[in-house]
């Protein structure tokens, strides 16, 4: 795919997301934070759906979703993408800085909506600062998307099984947080959009502004190298 056509997909996609994020962050804004639909529903049976095990299990799922783990895995996969050591530091510059300007910008959006977390009472797990993105939501679905964006660089054939392995990761860190009751199911929502759309937004701009001879590398075979 030419650098053109992976910028305006990324570019689509992200204004896509934005200008749903956006819509979704005016209702919640509208309501004062208020639930809004499904939001009592998805806590009401999380709270009645809690075997003995269940909440352990999605407290260690949870857990994956912010620390260490994601820059662990970020880094990881930008340094198995390359096929040469300038391709392999350029990707492990730029995918942590893609996850952690997410990160900043979101925290930034939350404090701004500054939307109240549902009722202590309901809570299985920890949390702290207020509920709009969520933030594992938004780490585990930007770091899913940059793992992914990783396999399919450098495994173009048979990569479908473990690309949906990371997505079903990134999608259910963001689905704990309302199991365990420190989150409106809205705020997932609107994690996930806030990381489709960061994303589109950075592979839209590396598409641009990474040198073309720096991607073609990755593309020609060793023996096509030496014939050069």
């Amino acid at each position: 795919m030419k650098r053109k056509d992976i910028s305006e997909l990324a570019g689509s996609a992200g204004l896509g997301a934005w200008t749903a994020f956006g819509v979704l962050t005016m209702v919640v804004i509208g309501h004062d934070g208020a639930p809004l639909f499904g939001d009592e529903d998805a806590l009401s049976w999380s709270v009645a759906h809690r075997p003995d095990i269940a909440p352990a299990l999605a407290r260690g799922l949870t857990a994956t979703g912010t620390g260490v783990v994601p820059y662990a895995l970020v880094i990881l996969a930008a340094l198995l993408t390359g096929r040469t050591t300038r391709q392999r530091v350029l990707a492990a510059t730029l995918a942590p800085a893609c996850l952690v300007t997410g990160q900043a910008l979101r925290y930034g959006v939350m404090s701004l909506i500054a939307r109240p977390r549902p009722a202590l009472s309901n809570w299985a797990g920890t949390a702290s600062g207020w509920s709009f993105p969520s933030g594992h939501t938004t780490t585990a679905a930007l770091t899913a998307g940059l793992v992914i964006l990783a396999i399919c660089v450098r495994s173009p054939h048979g990569r479908t099984p473990l690309c949906l392995a990371v997505g079903c990761w990134g999608v259910l860190v963001g689905l704990t947080r309302v199991y365990l009751g420190v989150h409106w199911f809205t705020d997932i929502v609107g994690g996930w959009l806030f990381a489709i759309g960061w994303l589109g937004v950075c592979l839209c701009a590396a598409a641009w502004w990474v040198p073309t001879r720096l991607i073609s590398e990755a593309a020609e075979l060793p023996g096509e190298r030496a014939q050069l």
